[in-house]
């Protein structure tokens, strides 16, 4: 009886989203451009070296929300209270964003976008994972989404017996980080705005990344504009624009349906690689592929839902 329960439940997540289409055609545009940006992110790394590309992507998600926020802030009558104290919370997050965003572009300069998308959706699952740490009650449902997901990882990235390729463990990495980030996240929008939040942790990493660029690789305008499109697209799309959908289309779509939507960015990532990057997955990566997303979509559908233990 609980599981048609659970069934009658995820029928009206689903009906709520289909009466929403702009929402959900937000959402979808979101997972789009993340997707993508795996591609443009290897592309960038062929001219400037991961800090550097990190640092400039960054700081130009962090200006373009600017306009959103000072557009914001002069409708509201009243100042909120969340934008006190943000400088703790934002250089929190900021160095976590600053350690997985570091590990994630090191990763992707040794292995495919698509498979750098797929690992790093893993992160999907890692955050119930570690709710288990800070008290929260996991379900039986999400280890077993834990599990099917991990299988799929095993796929995708071994090259043999027990051999993860160096880049897919530094991108496993950036995807624990990636989690940590996630519960960060979740306890500071609780006291802080959430646009002005993300804009000044993405001014802490960026300003951070772009300081390891100077210090460890070798920066020049030359190069720096040799990667203009991919520093564009990762700057504006990917950390301005998609961020700014997702909160706009969230406010109007269930968010165990929405987060469906978003986890799709994986195949997005895929997709890119094929068609941009002549990347090739074989038989035995898209059966990985599909097992990952199987249970990304468990824990996101009916396993997700955590409680205080």
């Amino acid at each position: 009886m609980n599981h048609w329960c659970k069934f009658a439940e995820y029928l009206k997540i689903m009906q709520k989203g289909i009466y929403n289409p702009k929402a959900i055609m937000m959402l979808w545009i979101t997972a789009a451009i993340w997707g993508f940006a795996f591609v443009a992110q290897r592309a960038g790394m062929e001219f400037i070296g991961p800090f550097t590309f990190n640092g400039i992507r960054f700081l130009l998600g962090s200006v373009s929300l600017l306009p959103l926020i000072f557009w914001m802030k002069f409708r509201q009558k009243r100042p909120s209270a969340k934008h006190k104290n943000i400088l703790k919370g934002g250089l929190l997050a900021g160095l976590v964003l600053f350690i997985g965003a570091s590990l994630q572009q090191a990763g992707m300069v040794y292995t495919t976008a698509g498979k750098a998308g797929f690992i790093t959706g893993f992160y999907i699952i890692l955050v119930p994972l570690i709710g288990v740490f800070i008290g929260q009650h996991i379900t039986r449902l999400l280890w077993m989404g834990a599990f099917i997901a991990l299988a799929g990882l095993y796929l995708l990235t071994m090259n043999g017996p027990l051999v993860l390729q160096k880049g897919d463990m530094l991108i496993l990495l950036s995807a624990f980080f990636w989690a940590i980030h996630v519960q960060l996240i979740n306890k500071l929008v609780d006291t802080h705005s959430a646009l002005p939040l993300s804009a000044f942790q993405f001014a802490i990493c960026g300003v951070l990344s772009l300081t390891a660029g100077f210090i460890f690789e070798t920066v020049s305008i030359l190069t720096i504009m040799q990667a203009l499109w991919p520093l564009l697209y990762g700057g504006l799309m990917s950390v301005g624009i998609a961020y700014t959908l997702q909160v706009v289309a969230q406010q109007h779509v269930h968010p165990a349906y929405a987060s469906i939507i978003l986890s799709f960015e994986t195949v997005f990532a895929v997709i890119g690689g094929w068609l941009l990057l002549n990347e090739i997955l074989n038989l035995r990566n898209l059966v990985g592929c599909l097992l990952m997303l199987a249970g990304i979509v468990i824990v996101q559908v009916w396993g997700s839902k955590t409680s205080p233990g």
